[in-house]
Formats: structure tokens, C-alpha cells, sequence
């Protein structure tokens, strides 16, 4: 395992090993900065957010859900306060206005339910659970894609989902003959992960939802949001790391050119800016301001 592959120990971070902390913070400080910077003008609002992210982290470990990486509970912590101080000073960087559009609640829709607690219970937990399996799903069909060298094909699927992108927005750039290729990989692509997904253990509960994963109309389930939301298709640190060295073969190359580059992903944007070099352009001091703040908080916990 490389440097950029590792990931912590959470039952040293539930027991709130100092030093399984620190080295959290020593992996990840680079790629939260270089995340924030990107949003955030003031320097010292940035090295804030980044101490707010990790212990925010550290307070909340013990309802962590291991159905998310590491990674994705960290940086979801971070973009939350990075959306929390834009709101603060009303700045719009690159991004704002989406996330904050996202983070918004639809408390209109709340407060006229009127369903009962315990059938909105119900219908939350079935919801849940049908997330966790639909995203098992596509991350399965990213990882079969992946390994049989189709990028063409993963990279219409991550065009339409995690882009957003229509069917005549990518036959051309991708090389396809038409519109009508691009709705043929959609369509195979829904059939097999709806196949992935049915074959899972506790599918057929949720059965009734699965039904339109394989329809061109809208499905019942928002697979465009579980895509983007679970990062089923954000290419490994390592895979970052050889793209930007040029030892990586033109197929996983292209994607990931598409997926940082043409869509913009947010989290491997920041994955590449710190591996590029951000760590040198001042996040040192940021990384000590914050393991101080950090460990502070953990030797009071200890107490």
C-alpha cells in the first residue's frame, strides 16, 4: 500500500488515539486546503474551516457510518463549513451558489407531512437501505467497467450522471456515431446495474423501486444522486497520482483527464491540487495550527 492508499484505523480514531489523529490530519490537511482555496478567499478563514473540519471529525467519529469512506466523512464535514462561511460573509466562489442550493431544507414540505413518525420511519429506513445497495451496485459496475478497459462507456455514464449532461452533449466529444449510441450504453449500462443490484442480499424489499433503473423515464430512485453523493466513480488518490506522472495507461488516463477536467469533480480536484504541490505553498503552518487545536480537544476528552 502507498502513501496516497492509506486510509485510518477507526477503532483507533473511536478510541481517540492521538497519534492515529495526527496522522489524519498529516494525510488529509493538503487536500482539505487545497479544496477550500478553491471556494474560500481569506487565508486565514481556510486554515479555520480545515480546523473546524477535523474537529468536527474528532466530536462526531463515534456516529461515523462506515456505509461512507473516511474520506467522504471528512470532506463532507468540510464542505459544510466551507458553505457555512460563505453563508456567513455571503461570498460566492466557485461552486457557492450550488452547495448552498443543496444544503437548503425543504421545510415547506416538512411541516405540511402528514404522515405519520412512524411510517416516515419506515419510509427513510427502506430508503436508506436501498441508497446503500444501489450505491454498492454502481460502484460494483464502475470497478466490472474498469477492469474490462471500457472508459468510453464509463465515461457516458459518468457524463449523464454525475455531469448531468444530455445524450447530444457527448456523442461527438467521446467519438460515438450518434445520440443514439449514447441512449444504447445508458440503457445497457441501467440493465446491468439494476441486475448488480437485485442480486444483493435484502433487494427484494425494495424491489418496487428498482423497477425504472432499466426505462429511459425518470426511476423511482435517484441513481443521478447516489452517483454524485457516494463518489462511486472518484478514481483512487494512487490513480491520481499516476495520471499526473503520465504512467498511466490512455484509457484510465482519458477518464480521469473527463472527470477532473471536463466535470469538474470537486473532491478529486482538490486530491490533485494537493498532490501537485499545494502542501508547499503554505499548508505547513496550517497542518501544525491544526494538530494543535486537534490534540488539545483529545487530551480533554482523556481527562
Amino acid at each position: 500500500m502507498t502513501d496516497a492508499d492509506w486510509g485510518p484505523d477507526s477503532a483507533r480514531l473511536a478510541a481517540f488515539d492521538e497519534g492515529e489523529w495526527a496522522r489524519v490530519e498529516a494525510a488529509f490537511a493538503g487536500r482539505l486546503l487545497s479544496y477550500v482555496s478553491r471556494r474560500v478567499a481569506d487565508v486565514e478563514a481556510r486554515e479555520d474551516i480545515v480546523q473546524e473540519t477535523f474537529l468536527g471529525a474528532v466530536r462526531g467519529i463515534e456516529s461515523f457510518d462506515t456505509a461512507y469512506s473516511f474520506e467522504q466523512y471528512l470532506f463532507g464535514i468540510c464542505r459544510n463549513r466551507t458553505i457555512d462561511q460563505l453563508r456567513r460573509h455571503e461570498v460566492r466562489g466557485r461552486g457557492g451558489e450550488e452547495d448552498s442550493a443543496a444544503a437548503s431544507l425543504d421545510l415547506e414540505s416538512l411541516a405540511t407531512d402528514e404522515q405519520t413518525p412512524s411510517r416516515i420511519l419506515r419510509r427513510t429506513d427502506l430508503a436508506d437501505r436501498g441508497r446503500d445497495l444501489l450505491a454498492a451496485s454502481l460502484q460494483e459496475w464502475v470497478e466490472l467497467t474498469w477492469a474490462s478497459g471500457e472508459m468510453t462507456r464509463l465515461m457516458v455514464v459518468e457524463g449523464l450522471l454525475r455531469g448531468g449532461k444530455r445524450n447530444r452533449d457527448l456523442w461527438e466529444p467521446l467519438g460515438l456515431r450518434d445520440e443514439v449510441s449514447v441512449a444504447g450504453i445508458k440503457f445497457r449500462a441501467l440493465k446491468k446495474i439494476r441486475e448488480l443490484l437485485l442480486a444483493k442480499e435484502g433487494a427484494e424489499e425494495i424491489g418496487a423501486s428498482l423497477d425504472g433503473l432499466a426505462v429511459e423515464a425518470d426511476a423511482p430512485m435517484d441513481v443521478q444522486s447516489v452517483w454524485r453523493d457516494r463518489r462511486v466513480s472518484c478514481p483512487s488518490r494512487r490513480w491520481i497520482a499516476r495520471w499526473l506522472d503520465g504512467s498511466l495507461e490512455p484509457g484510465p488516463s482519458r477518464f480521469i483527464a473527463f472527470h477532473i477536467e471536463e466535470l469538474g469533480c470537486e473532491w478529486c480536484e482538490a486530491n490533485r491540487d494537493d498532490l501537485v504541490g499545494a502542501r508547499e505553498q503554505g499548508h505547513g503552518e496550517a497542518l501544525e495550527a491544526v494538530q494543535g487545536s486537534s490534540i488539545r480537544w483529545l487530551r480533554s476528552r482523556a481527562r
